[in-house]
């Protein structure tokens, strides 16, 4: 840790933001670093913008490691119109009462009625001894463990919610992230004003996983011209596949769906004034290219019980089980069946595959300011 020696303008000492998405297990450990508290008692606030310029769709938790001690007082935010506007996203804090006026509770208190709910916890706004103590997160799989179970085997019912309950889709589902950072680590009761200068923030690195949102209208989504983008199919078109196509409006955009399970719906945009109208389903859910549908990934779509993932076109599943994701028991004789796992067989994962299963790793766009 460089502590007071940390100087912008010299190349050796400086901790520039970028360092928080290099390239990790590096020895010594890089990492980006505010100025110190050096105004205090005036609050050393420090806001740090994440943007894509693009809507993403979350797959995993949010991981920030810190360098410094954690945060005592921190605030996530996301924005879902490009930093137009902002609501929390998480509160943490050491105690959450006197900074927030919010009881403290943790993931694990959420239920499926209240998973919506924005919580303050304290779990990570202590000072680290081991290794797990750097990193903050925002559980988002703790989320979906509420529809899909504790191991997020029954991912079936965890679609079929976010298909039929839009502010559960947009819960997940971000153009910008910001993180504002209230009040240092100071690893006591009363901040030592003769020693000021051991106190700053200091990330090593920052963590999200998501995948573009495409209203389930895309295989794939491309990098071009400095912005992300789906390679929109079904005859739609825009950023996010959010409207058909000229001269493709015989009936009103509509989302696709993973409804009715297992075969989904895909909406296809038909032409304007060509004939009847004809709800496209599963058949014609390959249409644009049924060749690259994607069966599984190691991403959203993984398959269960410990299948394996070929080519993203099916599942090879471990002895004793079937299906598209190897989600049910393999029947050896009557009765034979374990009774959860077939209960859940009726509801596997639909074989659509409109959602991209890219990791983001391209970086956002990234801004430091000091409040």
């Amino acid at each position: 840790m460089c502590n007071n020696e940390c100087d912008a303008a010299t190349e050796e000492l400086a901790h520039p933001p970028e360092l928080m998405f290099d390239f990790e297990g590096r020895n010594p450990t890089t990492f980006w670093q505010s100025s110190s508290w050096k105004k205090y008692p005036k609050p050393l606030q420090v806001n740090i913008t994440l943007s894509w310029n693009k809507t993403i769709e979350l797959t995993d938790d949010i991981v920030l490691t810190f360098e410094s001690g954690r945060p005592e007082q921190m605030v996530l935010e996301k924005s879902l119109d490009y930093g137009r506007t902002w609501t929390p996203y998480q509160f943490y804090a050491t105690d959450c009462l006197d900074a927030f006026t919010m009881e403290p509770k943790t993931a694990n208190d959420l239920t499926q009625r209240t998973l919506l709910d924005i919580i303050c916890t304290e779990d990570y706004s202590r000072g680290y001894v081991w290794k797990n103590d750097k990193t903050v997160r925002f559980e988002i799989k703790d989320r979906f463990a509420l529809f899909a179970g504790p191991r997020l085997h029954n991912m079936a019912s965890l679609y079929g919610q976010l298909d039929t309950t839009k502010n559960l889709r947009d819960f997940f589902t971000i153009t910008d992230l910001r993180i504002k950072l209230l009040k240092p680590a100071t690893g006591a009761t009363m901040v030592d004003e003769n020693n000021l200068s051991r106190y700053f923030y200091a990330i090593s690195d920052i963590k999200v996983q998501g995948r573009c949102k495409c209203n389930l209208h895309a295989n794939s989504c491309v990098f071009d011209k400095g912005k992300l983008g789906c390679e929109c199919e079904h005859n739609t078109t825009g950023p996010d596949c959010s409207r058909c196509k000229r001269h493709y409006h015989g009936r009103a955009w509509s989302v696709g769906s993973y409804l009715p399970i297992p075969k989904g719906t895909a909406n296809i945009c038909i032409p304007s004034n060509h004939g009847p109208v004809h709800r496209a389903n599963a058949s014609s859910l390959g249409v644009a290219n049924r060749n690259q549908a994607r069966v599984c990934d190691n991403a959203m779509l993984r398959c269960q019980n410990g299948g394996s993932c070929h080519h993203h076109q099916r599942c090879h599943c471990s002895p004793g089980f079937t299906g598209v994701l190897c989600e049910r028991a393999r029947c050896q004789g009557p009765g034979e069946c374990d009774d959860q796992l077939s209960g859940r067989a009726s509801l596997h994962h639909p074989p659509i595959r409109r959602r991209l299963a890219l990791t983001l790793v391209v970086l956002p766009l990234l801004i430091v300011s000091l409040c």
